[in-house]
């Protein structure tokens, strides 16, 4: 079943404030957080979108509330469903590829992992490490990679407690965009994207 903008709003706004984590912020922020960066840079409403949008599974995960940091909880697929016909695959692929982004930007770049917090570390352990040469290769092949691996970077920033993003009222017209080229899709047939 989809969940419609009211209801994704609805769940960060009774769920949100649950701490992302182990870091010093909460589910909610860390969403504002990296929309904020992803419009800061320019993305397309689709990559905010799915900068805001990329760990809705972790609310939606039946370990949600009690959280083991022993299990990966594959959020990154658990949220697609519920997003599927409401958004295009400019926002639901980036959100399914986005810890692949993390495992592939360490074996590409061998500063990143020094770069990471002591929970994404502890998470890439769990999601299967660093690629492969191969696994590298083929991941960067695939159709929105490139932006998957731009919303791991804001993903990644998207964790400072003082920072004063834009609240969720606002993310509510990206979202609104972002959902634009669906919804013409349903009455001309063909998708058109957002502008």
């Amino acid at each position: 079943m989809a969940l419609e903008i009211e209801e994704i709003t609805e769940l960060f706004q009774t769920q949100g404030a649950v701490q992302y984590g182990s870091e010093a912020i909460n589910q909610q922020q860390h969403a504002l957080q990296c929309a904020h960066l992803a419009e800061r840079a320019g993305a397309s409403a689709e990559l905010t979108a799915a900068a805001l949008l990329h760990d809705l599974g972790h609310l939606l995960s039946p370990q949600a509330s009690g959280k083991s940091a022993a299990v990966d909880d594959l959020h990154q697929y658990l949220a697609l469903p519920f997003l599927r016909g409401v958004f295009p695959d400019a926002v639901l692929e980036p959100i399914r590829m986005h810890v692949d982004a993390k495992r592939y930007l360490c074996h590409v770049d061998r500063h990143y992992r020094s770069s990471l917090s002591p929970a994404s570390v502890r998470s890439l352990a769990l999601q299967g490490g660093s690629f492969s040469e191969e696994e590298a290769a083929a991941f960067i092949e695939q159709p929105f990679a490139a932006d998957a691996v731009a919303l791991r970077r804001w993903d990644d920033l998207a964790k400072d407690p003082a920072a004063n993003p834009p609240g969720w009222a606002y993310y509510v017209g990206v979202l609104m965009r972002a959902r634009c080229g669906v919804l013409s899709a349903a009455f001309t047939g063909r998708a058109v994207p957002a502008r």
